[in-house]
């Protein structure tokens, strides 16, 4: 697997030149931060940049996979709820090693990541799907009245109105 550092993702989309990802390199070499942090700190990146740039740096390296065809562990995909899943539009798939996979889309990538630090006491690395894969898995791994594979692809539904089970 390649490596694609934030750095030369953030310089890909004019976030940053060549010269100022130097700059961050050598502040983190006395002073280790985070190099989206110091990108905002010395450059003023806004966050909202910084989060693009990580999402884009982190589905060009990550597994796609198609959660129709994986196996799931029932264990792991009761961890959350039917709503839970729709609303983060994530599904728990199985354990892999000492951490839980869990497949979403790419638009959801950094939500569904602070759901599941909040919500999903185990370690979990994600993987991406197609909006149409993810959509039909949830509507047969987690069927909710109303909710239809394009849902997907759509803003986010209201939560309360929604039932809660799993």
């Amino acid at each position: 697997m390649t490596r694609v550092r934030l750095g030369e993702v953030m310089v890909s989309q004019g976030l940053l030149t060549a010269a100022q990802v130097e700059a961050i390199l050598e502040t983190q070499r006395d002073r280790p931060r985070p190099f989206g942090e110091l990108a905002e700190k010395l450059f003023h990146v806004s966050a909202e940049d910084v989060e693009a740039a990580w999402v884009e740096q982190y589905s060009r390296i990550t597994e796609r996979v198609d959660p129709r065809l994986e196996r799931i562990d029932p264990a792991v995909a009761a961890m959350v709820s039917r709503r839970q899943a729709w609303q983060f539009r994530l599904m728990p798939l199985r354990w892999d090693g000492s951490e839980i996979m869990v497949a979403t889309v790419r638009e959801h990538l950094t939500r569904g990541m602070r759901f599941a630090l909040r919500q999903i006491t185990h370690p979990c690395w994600f993987v991406l799907s197609e909006a149409e894969a993810l959509g039909a898995a949830l509507t047969e791994h987690y069927p909710l009245g109303g909710m239809t594979p394009e849902m997907i692809t759509a803003p986010g539904f209201a939560a309360g109105s929604a039932g809660a089970g799993h």
